[in-house]
């Protein structure tokens, strides 16, 4: 089976994801679908047709996240050291445009959330990052262009956000 890389704060959310899943959502739409069973006619009863959709949907998921969590390969950014940029990494970034400086930790693909500054391996930028060091320079082929950015520090930390 392939293996699923992603940081410990990625299997946490996960994990929890999971937990909500089966001790609350599961619940509630069974519940929901014993409701719109009483209501009569299966055939046109679309409560129970839309409660039979969700869970659907919500068995799915928890067994896509299961399978997920079991093929797991866990990195802890906090065990990693060094200068070059992997997986797990605190990056600061300048755009040489701009000169904006921006911060991203790089994770893995079920963990980005741009808006925490969380990005994946696999984007462009995430790729055009991995193996460069502090004081190189980062080129990112995007939709709307290329971008150059200059690595300005890579640490290995605890993910909060």
């Amino acid at each position: 089976m392939e293996r699923v890389p992603m940081t410990t704060y990625g299997y946490s959310l996960l994990e929890q994801e999971l937990k909500h899943l089966q001790k609350v959502e599961r619940p509630a739409i069974i519940a929901a679908i014993d409701e719109a069973r009483g209501h009569g006619d299966l055939k046109e009863n679309a409560e129970y047709h839309a409660a039979k959709e969700k869970q659907g949907f919500i068995e799915g998921r928890i067994q896509e996240l299961d399978s997920k969590l079991s093929r797991a390969e866990l990195i802890d950014p906090t065990k990693l050291s060094g200068e070059r940029i992997v997986m797990g990494a605190t990056v600061v970034l300048v755009d040489a445009d701009t000169d904006k400086e921006v911060t991203y930790i790089l994770v893995g693909p079920d963990e980005a959330d741009i808006e925490k500054g969380l990005i994946s391996v696999t984007s462009p930028i995430g790729k055009a990052l991995i193996g460069k060091s502090t004081g190189d320079e980062a080129i990112v082929r995007a939709p709307s262009g290329n971008r150059t950015y200059d690595v300005e520090d890579v640490q290995f930390k605890e993910i909060t956000v």
